[in-house]
C-alpha cells in the first residue's frame, strides 16, 4: 500500500473513517480541544483532507474555538485563499491538526502556510503517529510540541515491519 507520504506499508491506518463515526468523531473532539486549550490556541486547524474531520470534531467539543481548512493548492478564483474559514488575524494562536502522521509532510505544509498567513503555531496533534520520523522533523518545523493521541504500538503493537 502506498501512503501519502509516497512510502510503502504493509498496512494503512484510515483514520478519517473512525474518527467520522459519531463516538470517535466525540472522543477526538475532547481530547484536541484540550490540547488546544492547554496551548492556548483560538484556532484548530491543518491540510485538507486530514485534518478536516479532527478540525470539526475539536469546535464541536469546544464553543471557544475555531476550525480552518489549508488548501492543499491556491483557490484560483474568488479570493484565492490558502486557508479557508473564519477569519483569522495576524498573530492568531493555531493548532495544526492531522488525522495520521508518517513523514509529516502534510503538517509541515500546513505550518508554512498558516505562518505565510502571519499566524502563531503554537502546537500540532495527531490522531495517530506511525512512528517513522514524522515526530522529529514537525517539531523542528513547529518550535512547538507535537503531540500523537495514539502511535502505532498501541494500536498494532505486531505489526510487520515492527523492529
Amino acid at each position: 500500500m502506498v501512503l501519502s507520504s509516497g512510502r510503502e506499508a504493509d498496512y494503512y491506518i484510515d483514520a478519517r473513517r473512525s474518527v467520522l463515526s459519531p463516538f470517535a468523531s466525540f472522543v477526538v473532539g475532547m481530547l484536541v480541544a484540550h490540547q488546544a486549550h492547554e496551548l492556548g490556541a483560538t484556532a484548530v486547524g491543518g491540510l485538507t483532507l486530514g485534518a478536516d474531520p479532527v478540525a470539526c470534531a475539536a469546535i464541536s467539543a469546544s464553543a471557544d474555538l475555531q476550525a480552518f481548512l489549508v488548501r492543499k493548492e491556491r483557490k484560483e478564483h474568488g479570493l484565492q485563499r490558502w486557508i479557508e474559514g473564519p477569519i483569522l488575524n495576524a498573530g492568531d494562536r493555531c493548532l495544526i491538526v492531522e488525522d495520521v502522521v508518517t513523514t509529516g509532510g502534510s503538517v509541515i505544509e500546513a505550518i508554512r502556510r498558516v505562518r505565510d498567513e502571519e499566524l502563531d503555531v503554537v502546537g500540532v496533534v495527531s490522531v495517530l503517529d506511525r512512528n517513522a520520523g514524522g515526530a522529529k522533523r514537525i517539531e523542528a518545523a513547529a518550535g512547538a510540541p507535537y503531540i500523537p493521541l495514539t502511535t502505532i504500538d498501541d494500536v498494532f503493537p505486531e505489526r510487520p515491519d515492527r523492529d
